[in-house]
């Protein structure tokens, strides 16, 4: 049962990362694709990442589990932030760019992270956010009762709809730039919105690691509704963890739990009849994808010329390469894609 569990939730990853690199084609789409994959896809992996905390009780452990997850968020975030700054530079310089007033502006934004860096840098706000999230939910379950957490996180989910109304409705204007009138580093605001999503997943653990037909036929109404509402223009539904926008009380919990119910209930459903092995590949090879399939993009679209199904190929494929390549070329190239694992103490046998 363990192995099939595993197995769906790289499925669904896998999946969902490809979602991630549709979800920022530059070109036009006819179908709204892109909109409704913004309904769910972020909030998803926070579900699934939740779905597998583990609380910290004993004071003694807490360093060594935010320690695992620095090494396995922050120094693969690191490293990709300086390979791409180092190749964006490099191209820079060569077109004749020495503006130094430039590069230190670019540095500032480069430092503060989260919506304030945005083209090549468009995903790195996520593995920041997840950091903070995690962090957050850790002092949660380790200082408070389960009804006091439950009701700090009400509160967080009160606050982040108060600073989108701000950002969205006060401030005004594209939700990009309304959003970066808000000052944060490394997007640790969005937390406040994540963290509820990422409780989601640790608190409904039993009904996602089952996702039962009655859970993905009510899933699969929500979702359906939603959309046909949409299409109809009776609702005009916008999600955009990165830059605040949470259009609905309601429906910012409603949408995004109901199409991932029915994306793992769907995938849970189809591994155990195929193995669908090549989704657990990209899985295995999604940081890599995250974080560079907009620079793919960026070096190669005026050389190339291609569409929707050729972005998403190069977004995904070089990437795995380049994954492989750092893995079995460069020294600690597992620890610099996210494959650090703390070494287990051992006890010296008795004498």
């Amino acid at each position: 049962m363990t192995k099939k569990r595993l197995t769906w939730v790289d499925v669904t990853k896998g999946f969902l990362m490809i979602l991630v690199v549709i979800g920022h084609y530059p070109g036009e789409l006819d179908f709204p694709l892109a909109k409704y994959i913004y309904w769910f896809h972020m909030p998803a992996f926070f579900i699934l990442s939740g779905l597998f905390f583990k609380p910290v009780v004993e004071k003694g452990l807490m360093k060594a589990a935010i320690h695992k997850r620095f090494m396995q968020l922050i120094v693969p975030y690191l490293f990709f932030l300086v390979s791409i700054t180092l190749i964006r530079y490099g191209m820079e310089i060569g077109s004749g760019n020495l503006d130094i007033s430039w590069y230190l502006n670019d540095l500032w934004a480069l430092a503060v992270g989260g919506r304030f860096i945005r083209g090549a840098y468009g995903v790195f706000w996520f593995v920041t956010t997840l950091f903070f999230t995690y962090l957050f939910f850790l002092w949660l379950t380790k200082t408070f009762n389960r009804r006091k957490q439950f009701v700090l996180l009400a509160i967080f989910y009160l606050i982040a709809h108060f600073e989108s109304i701000v950002a969205m409705h006060v401030i005004g204007g594209k939700p990009s730039e309304a959003a970066q009138s808000i000052p944060m580093l490394w997007n640790l605001d969005v937390a406040l919105m994540a963290v509820v999503y990422f409780a989601v997943g640790y608190y409904l653990k039993d009904m996602w690691m089952n996702v039962t037909k009655r859970w993905l036929v009510a899933g699969l109404v929500v979702s359906m509704t939603a959309i046909l509402l949409d299409s109809m223009g009776v609702i005009d539904y916008r999600l955009s963890m990165k830059f605040l926008r949470y259009d609905h009380f309601i429906l910012d919990l409603a949408i995004p739990l109901s199409f991932t119910i029915v994306l793992v209930g769907l995938f849970q459903r189809f591994t155990t009849r195929t193995s669908l092995s090549w989704l657990q590949k990209v899985e295995q090879h999604s940081l890599s994808i995250m974080y560079l399939h907009i620079l793919m993009d960026k070096l190669l679209n005026d050389y190339f010329t291609y569409g929707l199904i050729g972005y998403t190929a190069i977004g995904v494929f070089i990437p795995i390469i380049v994954s492989i390549l750092i893995k079995h070329l460069l020294p600690n190239g597992k620890l610099l894609l996210g494959g650090f694992s703390p070494k287990k103490e051992t006890n010296p046998m008795p004498t």
